[in-house]
């Protein structure tokens, strides 16, 4: 979307103010789909950093996240310009990838398509 859309920003700006992980979106972004459950920027970026923390190789990144998660709240009247999901997967045919679910930063003008909820796939 070269102009975001308005409804998705409100989204968006619902989740931050609202402090809440359990707005489930799913998104089409340069033909991808990806699913799952926006975050508050703050609250990503925390989770983000533990994960790298916990990594051996990647663990010098954490503070890249944890440091500017402080500094990630929104100031009155500014609208988000990225969702911030988390368990979320990038769906190929019947698959979800990663399985367990991942943490993903997208523009809200790259979004070409969404709908609200989740999908998931099953074998039955």
């Amino acid at each position: 979307m070269s102009k975001p859309d308005h409804l998705l920003v409100d989204i968006a700006s619902a989740v931050e103010s609202e402090q809440s992980n359990q707005m489930s979106l799913t998104v089409v972004v340069q033909g991808a789909v990806i699913t799952g459950r926006l975050a508050p920027e703050a609250v990503w970026r925390q989770r983000v950093a533990e994960v790298l923390r916990d990594s051996e190789r990647l663990g010098p990144f954490a503070a890249v996240f944890g440091s500017a998660g402080s500094a990630a709240a929104l100031r009155p009247g500014e609208a988000p310009t990225h969702l911030h999901f988390h368990v979320a997967r990038i769906l190929q045919g019947s698959v979800g990838i990663p399985e367990t679910g991942g943490m993903y930063r997208i523009a809200v003008k790259d979004v070409s398509a969404w709908t609200v909820g989740d999908f998931s796939y099953s074998d039955h």
